[in-house]
């Protein structure tokens, strides 16, 4: 969520920046700026009341004290009316908060400048590409065809179990997802990252600290909670209740930077979504991540989002697979995030690009929903930096693997993974 102030300093670039999401927010900047400053006015009428009425009742009892009670019991009724006005105040203020609030909520985050303008992904930006495509035999075969084949991945036991989009992992296939899982987990550790093992549901005030709500409920699943009448959602990524560790937290400059890493399965409905670049693992409801996640001083920021590209690139290096990195444009840029770079791995079989990583920096935007601050040396207090990034999103992962690794005998494993796996060819 954007500051209040921030919009008031700078509202001419914040309206001319969110033209590059293809949004005009002329009309709802103006409309924040109004509450806000009726806001502020009523406040300050409401202070002054309680002011006065504090000065009054210290009045009334020196006069007591004194054996002035005509004059007390006059004042009194004075009193009385001022309570009456503060009362209508804070429930009008309360009013005009809620309402800025409610109005905040449908702004995005402000694109960075290095942001491209665009409407889809087809205008975003690619800046990096690494490895070579292999040329695979004449009877290659899409993944979801390798793993009928293998027998490592059952869709249709899955579509018979909860439904289309739920897979089940089996054999071999079953061992390399959790090859993949330990691996992530013990690179992103390597590198600095504490592990956490969050809980797969989140409530309400959790959705709305990172963003999720209120944009994303046609995503989620809600699950009914008979222990409260708060709605429960099951995670659509592990960024969400790793980072809600930090809401309503006040943190010392001398915490950061905070690094953590989380696997975890995670769901979303992906309503509509049909056709063939859907097929087999390439968009599922059920899916596992391992998830990289960041808090850090503001001016450290775009410094962290560097290091985590780089360690999701030699992720991939490792791996070697053929990937790419974008920047993503105005128009595909995700809610809350002020700069995003996407990884996609070639799949050679499918003779297209898959998305396996998005590494983005939300800047002061979730902590601003969160309340997650920070207090620096000098004692001043200021909103920290969250930043987060996929470590990668395992489905596409291995079918990338299962695609770019076939061979007419077989699948192989590569090297890194064979410790993990036991076995370094499925056939």
């Amino acid at each position: 969520m954007l500051q209040v102030p921030y919009i008031r300093e700078n509202k001419d670039y914040v309206i001319e920046a969110l033209k590059k999401r293809n949004l005009d927010a002329t009309e709802t900047i103006n409309n924040v700026l109004q509450l806000d400053e009726n806001r502020r006015k009523t406040q300050a009428r409401l202070d002054n009341i309680l002011a006065e009425s504090n000065t009054l009742s210290k009045e009334i009892g020196m006069l007591f004290k004194s054996g002035k009670v005509e004059k007390a019991n006059a004042i009194k009724s004075k009193t009385s009316s001022l309570k009456e006005e503060s009362k209508t105040l804070s429930d009008e203020l309360n009013n005009i908060s809620n309402q800025l609030n409610d109005l905040l909520y449908t702004i995005p985050n402000v694109p960075h400048s290095s942001v491209p303008r665009g409407k889809s992904d087809e205008d975003n930006e690619e800046i990096f590409r690494e490895g070579d495509i292999p040329k695979l035999h004449n009877n290659a075969l899409p993944h979801w065809e390798l793993a009928k084949k293998y027998d490592i991945i059952d869709f249709e036991l899955g579509s018979k179990i909860t439904g289309a989009g739920f897979p089940v992992y089996k054999g071999k296939g079953a061992r390399l997802q959790r090859a993949l899982i330990q691996y992530f987990l013990d690179k992103n550790a390597d590198a600095g990252y504490e592990e956490i093992i969050p809980p797969f549901l989140i409530n309400t005030a959790s959705g709305y600290g990172t963003g999720q709500l209120p944009d994303k409920e046609g995503q989620m699943y809600e699950i009914a909670n008979n222990v409260s009448e708060d709605t429960l959602y099951l995670i659509p990524t592990s960024e969400v209740p790793v980072t809600n560790i930090y809401r309503d937290v006040l943190l010392n400059e001398t915490d950061l930077p905070i690094k953590h890493t989380a696997y975890s399965p995670c769901f979303r409905r992906e309503a509509g979504s049909y056709g063939k670049d859907v097929r087999g693992l390439n968009r599922l409801h059920q899916f596992e991540k391992v998830e990289i996640v960041r808090v850090e001083k503001p001016e450290n920021s775009y410094q962290a989002l560097d290091d985590m590209v780089k360690h999701v690139k030699n992720l991939l290096q490792d791996l070697k697979l053929p990937y790419r990195i974008l920047r993503l444009c105005g128009g595909d840029l995700g809610f809350t995030s002020a700069l995003t770079f996407d990884f996609e791995v070639f799949s050679t079989a499918q003779d297209r690009w898959l998305e396996i990583s998005s590494v983005s920096n939300f800047e002061a935007y979730q902590a601003n929903r969160l309340k997650l601050r920070l207090k620096n040396n000098q004692g001043k207090k200021e909103l920290a930096h969250t930043l987060n990034g996929s470590s990668l999103a395992l489905p596409r992962v291995l079918a990338g693997i299962l695609e770019n690794y076939q061979t007419e005998n077989g699948i192989k494993i590569p090297d890194v993974l064979v410790p993990y796996t036991g076995f370094n060819t499925i056939d």
